[in-house]
């Protein structure tokens, strides 16, 4: 641990590797992200990207890169980092490695959100706030179920399982429901894609992870890592669980449900990225950051990959993240069981 002091009244504590880590993520998926700016129908190199992004280039290749390709570019980022720190955030207060969007049924449940107005109808905006608002009441009725005598990890997982499997099922009934252009719309969106993404997708996103990410990082951060502890040693050292871990739980579900508006529920994102920043940092705790970096550096660098994968045909993001996850959670849970975990 390094101190870093800041005049005479300010200092960050922070782990010379964990920063480390956490920056050449960065940079990894900001130089994905130059990458996929100059791939495409129109080629671009590096340094015309660069030349263009910075107000150089001309009419065409400014049209292109900052009209057409960024958006979606900042959205894939904005999208990776928003479901590791959610992803980061459940997988601390539950104490489960398998704590995330995806298993504890907030996905399913921004899903459900998004299908019902699809059947009503409704136009894409209405169906980024339907994700939002089922998002939202998911995590409610979730915490509501498994509140009964505190929150205890196990129980809010067991109960979000229950959650995501009834909610699957309504999903799926819902798609018998809507008008064929309807579901097939649906269909896309449910496996997550970013292709058409604007401004519009992402700003609402990035307005969010702006205001939290720092307000998670500073203000709760070490209590967060307290407890991890347990709810007793954090409790005996003055942080007020219930309350601290109600508020990162409405913290985690807004940001899940946000990035499920903005591209789609992308699965495993928020599984995989914090599990790979604790093994990239070699530290315990929540390491928020770092997975906010490594998420953001996944999520555009498998949106690269379904660009480039097939000629003439792009994936949708979700088809990528799902196959690298799956393989990550079989993996994952075989190690769990070999070490008596499970």
């Amino acid at each position: 641990m390094s101190v870093l002091r800041i005049g005479d009244t300010v200092s960050l504590r922070y782990r010379p590797r964990a920063l480390a880590a956490g920056t050449l993520c960065a940079l990894l998926a900001l130089a994905v992200g130059v990458l996929t700016l100059g791939s495409g129908d129109y080629p671009l190199s590096p340094a015309e990207v660069l030349r263009t992004l910075a107000g150089g280039g001309s009419p065409a290749q400014d049209f292109i890169v900052n009209e057409l390709r960024l958006p979606r570019v900042v959205t894939a980022l904005a999208v990776g980092a928003a479901l590791a720190l959610a992803g980061a955030l459940f997988q601390s207060l539950v104490r489960n490695p398998l704590g995330s969007p995806d298993v504890l049924g907030f996905t399913q449940g921004a899903a459900t959100g998004a299908l019902v107005v699809v059947v009503a109808g409704g136009s894409s905006l209405a169906l980024a706030s339907g994700a939002v608002i089922g998002g939202l009441i998911t995590g409610a009725a979730i915490h509501a179920l498994a509140r009964r005598g505190g929150v205890p990890g196990g129980r809010l997982v067991l109960v979000g399982i229950g959650t995501a499997a009834i909610l699957t099922g309504v999903n799926g009934y819902l798609l018998t429901r809507a008008r064929l252009m309807d579901a097939a719309r649906a269909v896309l969106w449910l496996t997550g894609s970013l292709d058409g993404r604007g401004w519009q997708d992402a700003v609402p996103l990035l307005s969010v992870l702006a205001v939290l990410t720092p307000a998670v990082l500073l203000g709760c951060g070490r209590a967060l890592r307290m407890i991890e502890m347990g709810d007793e040693a954090a409790g005996g050292v003055g942080v007020p669980v219930e309350r601290l871990r109600l508020v990162l739980l409405a913290a985690a579900v807004l940001l899940a449900s946000l990035a499920a508006a903005a591209a789609g529920p992308v699965s495993f994102v928020a599984l995989t990225a914090p599990q790979v920043a604790r093994r990239l940092t070699r530290t315990s705790g929540p390491n928020l950051l770092a997975s906010m970096c490594v998420g953001a550096a996944l999520l555009v660098s498998a949106d690269w990959a379904a660009q480039q994968l097939f000629t003439g045909r792009q994936l949708p993001v979700g088809v990528v993240t799902g196959v690298l996850g799956g393989g990550y959670l079989v993996w994952l849970l075989a190690t769990q069981r070999r070490a008596g975990r499970i």
